[in-house]
């Protein structure tokens, strides 16, 4: 039977110790990180929601106020070529809007990018 020095014992389950506080370091930090993107992803999305709203809200009072002031304001001899002409123009402004609204969401960058280019990062070390 052999013995084993423990000095060399020690210095092995010390650089273990040291690996494994190493690589909880790092994946505290990784989670950290995405924890500050989640956060970051759901105060925008407020925002952008809140403001959606409330713009919405607005522009669809003042369309309504504005159709009605020019029917009122026509209304003897042209109100039914006025409601035409505000129904087409408020049809197509809101297929513009649309399209635009499509546009705008498929080039929104990847979510957790910095926690992916982190990620990545890591592999490489360690492949080396």
């Amino acid at each position: 039977m052999t013995e084993k020095d423990p000095a060399s014992e020690a210095g092995l389950l010390g650089s273990i110790r040291k690996l494994a506080t190493t690589l909880v370091g790092i994946l505290q930090t990784r989670l950290e990180i995405f924890s500050t993107e989640l956060e970051e992803a759901k105060l925008q999305l407020g925002q952008l929601l809140m403001l959606g709203l409330v713009a919405v809200f607005c522009l669809g009072l003042g369309i309504v106020l504005l159709t009605v002031f020019f029917v009122v304001l026509f209304w003897d001899s042209y109100r039914l070529p006025v409601l035409g002409v505000t129904s087409g123009v408020f049809l197509v402004l809101g297929i513009f809007a649309v399209l635009t609204l499509r546009a705008k969401s498929a080039e929104n960058k990847k979510m957790f990018s910095s926690t992916l280019a982190e990620l990545s990062k890591d592999r490489e070390h360690l492949k080396k």
